[in-house]
């Protein structure tokens, strides 16, 4: 390795033109990264991270500018040092070594990727652009760089446009992308924020592969210190667009000097935290709960209905194969799906991108399209169960105010055009709830519920952070008062800090309103900290289901057990082992090890109950065999 960084940042500084004046987003920024290393950047939202990027990548905006300082990037295959602060951002120097030399994966990949263009062409048209390859040649490339990503049919990926693919499918898409020209510097704004555990971890053993093998260098922006733990030879921590500290990893994590770093490691959510016992967030939010606020008590311990149960859903999706050909291709979403969410209680719903989660959902919310193909799902508000898909009218509607969704991205579910007052009362609106009066105070109740100041509702979601917006989806969903709130990966988009604000604020609110969570994560230390219960998915199956603490103390299944080995830990002593990541199979259930083995053609498989409240679905044809004992 080179004693010489390959890009060196000097005291780089970057001013934004705001309404209200000059923003200072990053200020004399200083660090090096080296040849075949990684460098991790780490820090809350709106501490300078992806602005640093963006100044070394040429992608600020019109309102910012570089005020002082130097990028000096030296390229190993020329040896030419550049400053590129000095180059046109628009110029055929920066163009060249924009996505040929130096690659970004950016953290929302949606926003990221053409619309109008199928994955193969945005793939295959970097390595056209850079490297003057054909396109047929482009795309053999692009489709072993697919399978490498972990997409489960490389041809058809292609063909394939992203408003098709599950948000960590997109991602994949993303890492493709900027790693097929094998570029010498990699930066990567959040790459595994949408990913769930086991492809997060392929995606590391991934740019570790590369990197060993092309040695290329990583700038890494991540909010999780687990995967800074597992990937980082240096770390940067960044507050208000300075250098807070910067080491070794070693040293970061084993010997924290600066208060900030030591306040955002006791944020991170992690295994075996004590009855009651909370997250500490950087900053706490003061929650109000207003006394006119519905306030359930939790129902009788004797035989407690519960408000949500699914029973036995299946459902299959219709995707075409090709263009002009008209041939189709059947994807079964659902494989007879059961779960069953009390009045009050919070259950955990974990599994990788494409297993069902989201679809699971939607059915949930009774979206367009999403009838179930067998099966039923029932809601009881109190007056008896009934069949969700055969509410009509009054009863749709009422149904509609009782269930309530917290999405995933919290500035794609708000409406930029509305302002936080127009977007909270939108609901009490459609659902003609009070006068003009006793909405707007309303709106004034659910910002404080989610810790906001009143005067905050005349503005628009894009001047609020992350963190913020997420809780404002938050309050537009407590809006109707439901009984029954769908949070799909609330915090994935969130650092740790605000991720700790929310999670403490979503138990606050179940303690006080009495409100059940269907809780969407792929976070397994998030889903122990805020579920009862837990259920496993994998490719359109409930393969394990069992309370909290069981399911962590005692995994069944091999889907289970390899999610568990795959969460990067804080702790340094514990590291990933990506050999055996590699090697695992664990998201084949044709390959799994009886007698949990699910092969096409065979009869259901069956869920086992191997020990009180601790199911494990097992192959029909090996239901004979004892579970505990195999596993």
């Amino acid at each position: 390795m080179s004693s010489e960084p390959l890009l060196s940042v000097r005291d780089l500084s970057v001013d934004f033109q705001a309404d209200a004046g000059v923003v200072h987003a990053v200020r004399r920024v200083c660090f090096d990264v080296f040849e075949g290393q990684t460098l991790a950047v780490v820090g809350e939202s709106g501490s300078g991270k992806s602005v640093t990027a963006q100044a070394i990548m040429g992608l600020l905006s019109k309102k910012a500018r570089v005020t002082s300082g130097s990028c000096l990037f030296r390229d190993p295959k020329t040896g030419i040092t550049t400053d590129l602060v000095k180059l046109d951002p628009n110029g055929p120097q920066m163009r060249a070594i924009r996505g040929g030399r130096i690659a970004m994966i950016f953290q929302e990949p949606m926003t990221s990727l053409s619309p109008v263009h199928t994955i193969g062409d945005q793939v295959s048209e970097a390595l056209v652009v850079h490297t003057g390859c054909s396109r047929r040649e482009a795309e053999e490339k692009a489709m072993l760089l697919f399978q490498r990503v972990e997409f489960r049919n490389p041809e058809r990926m292609l063909r394939t446009y992203p408003f098709e693919l599950s948000g960590g499918m997109r991602q994949r898409a993303m890492i493709a992308m900027a790693m097929i020209c094998h570029p010498a510097l990699l930066i990567a704004d959040e790459p595994t924020t949408a990913l769930d555990v086991t492809t997060q971890a392929q995606i590391l053993s991934l740019i570790r592969d590369v990197q060993a093998q092309k040695r290329m260098a990583v700038m890494f922006i991540t909010h999780d210190l687990g995967v800074v733990a597992n990937m980082a030879d240096d770390v940067v921590v960044m507050y208000r667009g300075e250098v807070m500290e910067l080491g070794g990893r070693e040293t970061i994590f084993e010997d924290p000097h600066h208060a900030y770093l030591k306040a955002l490691i006791r944020a991170v959510p992690h295994f075996n935290m004590k009855p009651g016992e909370r997250l500490k967030p950087v900053r706490e939010i003061a929650v109000s709960i207003p006394g006119s606020w519905k306030c359930e008590t939790p129902a009788p311990a004797a035989a407690p209905a519960p408000v949500l149960k699914i029973d036995n859903v299946s459902k299959s999706f219709t995707l075409r194969s090709g263009m002009w050909s008209g041939r189709v291709e059947k994807i079964q979403a659902l494989n007879n799906v059961s779960l069953s969410l009390d009045r009050g209680a919070t259950v955990g719903l974990v599994g990788e991108s494409g297993s069902g989660k989201t679809t699971l959902s939607r059915m949930i919310m009774r979206a367009p399209g999403s009838k179930p193909d067998e099966g039923r799902i029932w809601f009881d508000d109190g007056t008896g169960p009934r069949d969700v898909f055969e509410l009509k009218d009054e009863e749709l509607k009422a149904y509609r105010r009782s269930v309530q969704f917290v999405f995933q991205d919290p500035f794609s579910s708000l409406n930029p055009r509305m302002t936080v007052y127009d977007i909270l009362s939108e609901p009490l609106l459609i659902h003609d709830i009070g006068t003009r009066e006793e909405r707007h105070e309303r709106v004034k109740s659910l910002l404080e519920l989610v810790g906001l100041e009143p005067a905050y509702m005349r503005r628009y979601p894009h001047s609020f952070s992350g963190g913020q917006r997420q809780r404002i989806g938050l309050a537009r969903a407590l809006a109707l008062e439901p009984s029954v709130i769908l949070c799909d990966e609330p915090t994935s988009a969130l650092d740790v800090s605000v991720q700790a604000q929310i999670l403490n604020l979503l138990k606050d609110l179940q303690k006080a309103l009495g409100v059940s969570y269907l809780f969407v994560s792929h976070n397994l230390a998030v889903i122990e900290y805020m579920a009862r219960d837990i259920a496993v998915m994998c490719r359109g199956h409930i393969v394990e289901q069992a309370p909290r603490e069981v399911l962590f103390r005692s995994p069944k299944h091999p889907y289970t057990k390899a999610l568990l080995h795959a969460i990067p830990d804080v702790d340094l002593d514990h590291p990933l082992d990506f050999t055996a990541l590699k090697a695992s199979a664990s998201s084949h259930p044709e390959r799994w090890p009886a007698p949990f083995t699910i092969a096409p053609g065979e009869p259901p498989p069956l869920m086992v109950e191997v020990e009180p409240r601790h199911f494990v679905r097992i192959s029909a044809v090996n239901a004979g065999v004892p579970t505990g004992v195999a596993a």
